[in-house]
């Protein structure tokens, strides 16, 4: 987005909206709403609650948080497990991959952007989806996953972390396993909130690092979302 159109789009959003673009915009606006809820509950309900991996669309191939995703979802999916990615490239990428390679199911919920954003070739055919609006994405994300492992990303990937911790601590939702691989990129995270959020602030409370837990190999990422479901009798249901 260039600079002029940055300064255009601000300036709208300062503008009264009059009632007939309201009624013609706004009114509408629910509708194209609406019909991403109804498609994205009609074609995921098919499916079953799967696993949600998140991650940065930036990894290269080459990456090794790239190739741990692939290894995660493979194994995952060899367990019985569904995958749920964003749709895109990195991260997301190599879980559809691994997910495809061990003939899993492999689940892309995309979301349409400007930049960066297209569905990869590791989806199947008919579990690709195509969102406009984030809100709506991420509660397919929630809706239709039994645990979420997060591997490094970027804003995204924090938001949709932040998502299902707050939506658990909430208790909004059931207190799925939520895993963080990557003990080196995830600490000076947990490090700030540990010091500053919890012990200088007292914004959260201490019990709630306990929503998470922090894994550097895919056997133990496996095997912590392999334990939730022993735990509570429960199977895989594909």
């Amino acid at each position: 987005m260039t600079e002029e159109q940055n300064n255009e789009r601000i300036k709208r959003a300062f503008e009264a909206s009059d009632w007939h673009e309201i009624k013609v915009t706004d009114s509408w606006q629910i509708f194209r709403i609406m019909s991403e809820f109804v498609d994205g509950f009609d074609k995921l309900s098919r499916i079953g609650p799967c696993v949600s991996i998140f991650g940065s669309a930036r990894t290269k191939p080459d990456n090794k948080y790239y190739i741990l995703a692939e290894e995660i979802a493979f194994k995952l999916t060899g367990n019985g497990y569904g995958v749920i990615t964003g749709g895109g490239p990195g991260i997301m990428e190599a879980a559809n991959k691994g997910a495809k390679r061990s003939g899993g199911k492999s689940v892309g919920v995309n979301i349409d952007l400007p930049f960066e954003q297209m569905p990869n070739n590791y989806i199947d055919n008919d579990k690709l989806l195509n969102f406009k609006y984030f809100f709506v994405r991420k509660v397919m994300f929630v809706k239709y996953s039994q645990g979420f492992i997060v591997l490094p990303g970027g804003f995204g990937t924090l938001d949709e972390m932040f998502e299902a911790l707050t939506l658990i601590q909430t208790e909004k939702i059931g207190q799925f396993p939520i895993i963080l691989v990557g003990k080196t990129y995830w600490q000076g995270l947990i490090d700030w909130v540990k010091a500053t959020v919890i012990e200088e602030e007292n914004n959260v409370n201490p019990e709630d690092l306990k929503l998470f837990k922090i894994v550097d190999t895919a056997d133990e990422a496996v095997a912590v979302i392999n334990e939730f479901y022993s735990k509570y009798m429960l199977k895989p249901n594909f």
